[in-house]
């Protein structure tokens, strides 16, 4: 049985206060009619959100979207579901879709684990991505880490055989922790033996290659379902 405590309380944000510019304001109203999911809980039919048959990613908090946009622009033979609370993100990466014409990418504004909860069918996903989730960096927050092991055991539920799960962090101790959180899960296996090497479908974000250069580093984690 699930923890009481960790249904009632987790949730794959920490809600902040954004200002939508006025760009991103515009592509809200005109990019949610046409790329946005309401939230609804009832199982969604996602081949006919996309509008035909397709591996299906789902990408939990994807920040302002800038990788999103650039993962599914550059794979467009699969199809990318992205979750994310907070509205500028939101704004942002539908501006990028209408600019960019991607149409391979659908956007839900609501908490990612009420959406694997009530929206996703089990074994209905072919991979997730979790990119630079925050790492709560003080210890004794530590607990408020998104990834331990009760949402895996979720998401497990909603990948197919052999679909995987792929988190990066550029936290060790985090990347530590993931590891040991998927290694845990009976019904994952690592895909490389320890650490993964970045996939060439994850692009190097500014953030990301300004750490780099810095000597900092960053912990790909990439898991199958047995």
């Amino acid at each position: 049985m699930e923890n009481p405590a960790f249904q009632r309380h987790i949730k794959s944000f920490v809600l902040r206060q954004g200002h939508l510019t006025p760009s991103q304001k515009r592509a809200m109203d005109e990019g949610m009619p046409r790329w946005g999911i309401e939230y609804r809980p009832e199982t969604l039919d996602l081949e006919q959100a996309f509008g035909r048959q397709a591996p299906k990613i789902l990408e939990i908090g994807f920040g302002m979207g800038t990788a999103t946009a650039e993962i599914a622009a550059n794979n467009p033979q699969q199809d990318y579901l992205g979750a994310e609370v907070h509205s500028p993100g939101v704004g942002n990466l539908l501006k990028l879709i209408s600019e960019q014409d991607i149409s391979n990418l659908r956007l839900i504004r609501h908490d990612a684990v009420e959406v694997i909860d009530h929206m996703l069918a089990d074994a209905s996903l072919d991979g997730i991505h979790i990119f630079f989730p925050d790492p709560w960096h003080k210890k004794r927050h530590n607990k408020r880490r998104l990834i331990q092991g009760p949402l895996v055991a979720k998401l497990v539920k909603k990948l197919k055989p052999g679909g995987y799960l792929h988190a990066a962090t550029d936290w060790e101790d985090y990347a530590v922790q993931i590891l040991e959180v998927f290694s845990a899960t009976p019904e994952l296996a690592n895909s490389a033996d320890g650490y993964a090497p970045r996939p060439d479908y994850r692009p190097l974000t500014k953030f990301e290659q300004r750490g780099i250069r810095l000597g900092h580093g960053v912990w790909d984690i990439i898991f199958r379902r047995n």
